[in-house]
Protein backbone atom coordinates (compact mmCIF):
# COMPACT_ATOMS: atom_id res chain seq x y z
CA UNK A 1 0.00 0.00 0.00
CA UNK A 2 2.81 2.85 1.07
CA UNK A 3 4.61 1.40 -2.21
CA UNK A 4 1.58 1.69 -3.72
CA UNK A 5 0.86 5.70 -2.94
CA UNK A 6 4.49 6.26 -3.53
CA UNK A 7 3.82 5.20 -7.06
CA UNK A 8 0.92 7.46 -7.30
CA UNK A 9 2.40 10.48 -6.08
CA UNK A 10 5.65 9.71 -8.40
CA UNK A 11 3.31 9.41 -11.64
CA UNK A 12 1.96 12.90 -10.51
CA UNK A 13 5.29 14.31 -11.03
CA UNK A 14 6.30 12.92 -14.20
CA UNK A 15 2.60 14.02 -15.27
CA UNK A 16 3.52 17.37 -14.51
CA UNK A 17 6.94 17.42 -16.23
CA UNK A 18 5.44 15.94 -19.45
CA UNK A 19 2.77 18.61 -19.22
CA UNK A 20 5.14 21.42 -18.34
CA UNK A 21 7.92 20.50 -21.09
CA UNK A 22 4.96 19.70 -23.61
CA UNK A 23 4.09 23.66 -23.17
CA UNK A 24 0.50 22.40 -22.29
CA UNK A 25 -2.48 25.35 -21.93
CA UNK A 26 -2.36 26.39 -18.63
CA UNK A 27 -5.86 27.95 -18.15
CA UNK A 28 -6.23 24.31 -18.60
CA UNK A 29 -8.51 22.63 -16.12
CA UNK A 30 -6.65 19.32 -16.25
CA UNK A 31 -3.45 21.20 -15.99
CA UNK A 32 -4.40 22.75 -12.99
CA UNK A 33 -5.57 20.23 -11.57
CA UNK A 34 -2.05 17.83 -11.92
CA UNK A 35 -0.09 21.52 -11.10
CA UNK A 36 -2.34 21.46 -7.77
CA UNK A 37 -1.46 18.09 -6.79
CA UNK A 38 2.24 18.14 -7.77
CA UNK A 39 3.59 21.49 -6.47
CA UNK A 40 3.08 20.36 -2.86
CA UNK A 41 4.07 16.80 -3.35
CA UNK A 42 7.25 18.76 -5.04
CA UNK A 43 8.07 19.36 -1.81
CA UNK A 44 11.32 21.25 -1.39
CA UNK A 45 12.54 20.18 -4.70
CA UNK A 46 11.35 23.35 -7.09
CA UNK A 47 14.32 25.56 -6.64
CA UNK A 48 16.68 23.54 -5.98
CA UNK A 49 18.63 23.16 -8.84
CA UNK A 50 18.54 26.49 -11.55
CA UNK A 51 19.63 26.21 -15.29
CA UNK A 52 19.82 28.20 -17.82
CA UNK A 53 17.26 25.87 -19.58
CA UNK A 54 13.31 26.11 -18.31
CA UNK A 55 12.57 22.58 -19.55
CA UNK A 56 16.13 21.18 -17.64
CA UNK A 57 15.39 22.95 -14.13
CA UNK A 58 11.97 21.69 -14.64
CA UNK A 59 12.61 17.77 -15.25
CA UNK A 60 15.87 17.76 -12.46
CA UNK A 61 13.53 19.24 -9.61
CA UNK A 62 10.23 17.44 -9.98
CA UNK A 63 12.02 14.21 -11.02
CA UNK A 64 14.05 14.16 -8.43
CA UNK A 65 10.63 15.00 -6.51
CA UNK A 66 9.53 11.49 -7.91
CA UNK A 67 12.61 10.06 -7.33
CA UNK A 68 12.36 10.70 -3.46
CA UNK A 69 8.63 9.37 -3.01
CA UNK A 70 10.26 6.29 -4.99
CA UNK A 71 12.83 5.89 -2.73
CA UNK A 72 10.78 6.95 0.82
CA UNK A 73 7.85 5.03 0.29
CA UNK A 74 9.84 1.86 -0.96
CA UNK A 75 12.13 2.31 2.23
CA UNK A 76 9.44 2.84 4.64
CA UNK A 77 7.40 -0.35 2.94
CA UNK A 78 10.70 -2.43 4.00
CA UNK A 79 10.27 -0.98 7.59
CA UNK A 80 6.54 -1.95 7.89
CA UNK A 81 7.27 -5.32 6.59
Amino acid sequence: MVTTLGGIFAVIEVIYIVLQVAKANTANGGYRFIQRLADPLALFFPGLFNFSNHNLTIIVNYGAAALFWLIVTGFIARLLV
